[in-house]
């Protein structure tokens, strides 16, 4: 069982602080000018319930999940956000803006905790069956990240992560970028907000005109 890609479902990924909040607003805004619908949602969460499994993945005050569990848990609460938010908003023709996707599992509970990426390659062809026809990563220095995260206080227990954790990650992503480079587009997230902006939408408005063709 293959992939569905969906024209209209765009997912943003990077490491921590790499600025992916600002670029989905500014994504979103470009979006609005179309006239059409936009949904505007996130990973873990986008649901109710999905948005209780992100409390229980990122509060430092509960017992860390062992490297099985957090996959779990997050394919879990994938699950459902495909299920209540996603689909149902392809399917009136909206177009969908994700902070993070599939591809943070790759990169996370993948490349930083060590789990099989076949394994986590059958959890998203059965439990998703669907992937974003345009991810844009936001690549970023950790240590340029770090820093970013470190000046809003109050970390999560995925933020709080050692250096080493996030080199990783970014290992992870840089990966899956090589391995699909005309789905995963690679922004150097260490320039000036304005100017990652700037790129971020035009290749989100490249992607409209392909899909118009």
């Amino acid at each position: 069982m293959s992939l569905h890609r969906q024209p209209r479902f765009i997912s943003l990924e990077g490491g921590e602080g790499a600025g992916k909040s600002t670029v989905l607003e500014r994504l979103a805004e470009r979006l609005h000018a179309t006239g059409d619908e936009v949904v505007v949602t996130r990973e873990p969460g986008g649901t109710p319930l999905a948005e209780q499994v992100r409390r229980l993945l990122l509060d430092p005050d509960h017992e860390a999940p062992a490297a099985n569990t957090e996959l779990l848990l997050v394919f879990a609460a994938r699950a459902q956000h495909v299920r209540e938010t996603v689909l149902p908003a392809l399917e009136r023709g909206a177009w969908v803006l994700s902070d993070r996707f599939s591809d943070a599992s790759y990169a996370y509970q993948g490349a930083a905790r060590g789990l099989d990426a076949g394994f986590i390659a059958e959890l998203e062809r059965r439990v998703v069956g669907i992937e974003p026809a345009l991810t844009l990563l936001l690549d970023v220095p950790v240590e340029v990240g770090l820093a970013r995260i470190q000046g809003r206080g109050g970390m999560d227990r995925i933020e709080s992560e050692h250096t080493a954790f996030f080199e990783r990650v970014r290992a992870g992503y840089l990966e899956r970028a090589r391995a699909a480079p005309g789905r995963i587009r690679v922004i150097d997230a260490s320039q000036p907000r304005e100017i990652v902006g700037d790129l971020a939408e035009g290749l989100l408005s490249a992607h409209i005109q392909a899909n118009r063709a």
